[in-house]
């Protein structure tokens, strides 16, 4: 039997294609026929009910420490975050003249201890948070007494450290929340729990718009 895709024969997408994330959360559903092979397994004996009734009760705790981990892994990368925030406040006043801190992403980073910022939002306050350094080091690149300043070349260095931490939370978010949304469409029993319980699919962490134009920018 052939290859049901094959790269070497089928037709080919030679300028490739841009994909984006859908902003979109998923509910799942079950259908009549769930309801029907849970009562068939009552009908076939006490047993079978029994023991899909026991599986029904893991799959429920197995969601409860999948979305705790989630939540573990969105605050590794608001913690990151947030840190990157304190670099900019202290390097902002130093380069006050070439930088306006906007109070906005002040505002926003400040609800992730509150618990009040949503995962949809995430990438949009880190999408901020980029956009000021983005405004701030290039500045500070202009200026070479600026860059010369011990306190500003070591906000520099932590800066550049916690984006690669940043990238790997961001990954590991990412499988987790891929993990999520294929396990709650494992029939029977997962997506019968995950149903039931209401869940819906999660929506990964995203690249903002500038950070794709950019990246399709010459570097060299």
């Amino acid at each position: 039997m052939a290859n049901e895709l094959d790269e070497t024969e089928e037709v080919t997408r030679p300028e490739g294609r841009d994909v984006n994330v859908i902003d979109k959360q998923l509910k799942v559903k079950v259908g009549f026929g769930s309801t029907l092979f849970e009562i068939m397994l009552w009908v076939l004996g006490i047993i079978p009910g029994v023991v899909f009734l026991f599986m029904k009760i893991g799959a429920k705790n197995y969601f409860q420490k999948l979305q705790q981990k989630i939540q573990h892994d969105a605050s590794t990368i608001d913690n990151y975050l947030e840190q990157r925030v304190m670099i900019l406040k202290n390097v902002a006043p130093l380069v006050a003249k070439a930088i306006d801190l906007d109070k906005d992403v002040m505002k926003a980073v400040a609800q992730f201890r509150g618990g009040h910022l949503p995962d949809a939002a995430r990438s949009g306050v880190a999408s901020q948070i980029d956009g000021c350094f983005g405004r701030l080091f290039p500045q500070v690149e202009a200026y070479p007494e600026l860059k010369a300043h011990a306190a500003i070349a070591d906000a520099m260095q932590q800066n550049s450290y916690l984006q690669k931490e940043i990238t790997a939370a961001r990954s590991l978010y990412n499988d987790t929340v891929n993990q999520w949304n294929n396990d709650i469409f494992c029939w029977p029993t997962k997506m019968i729990v995950a149903a039931r319980s209401g869940y819906t699919t999660r929506i990964p962490f995203t690249a903002s718009a500038e950070t794709k134009a950019a990246a399709r920018g010459t570097f060299f």
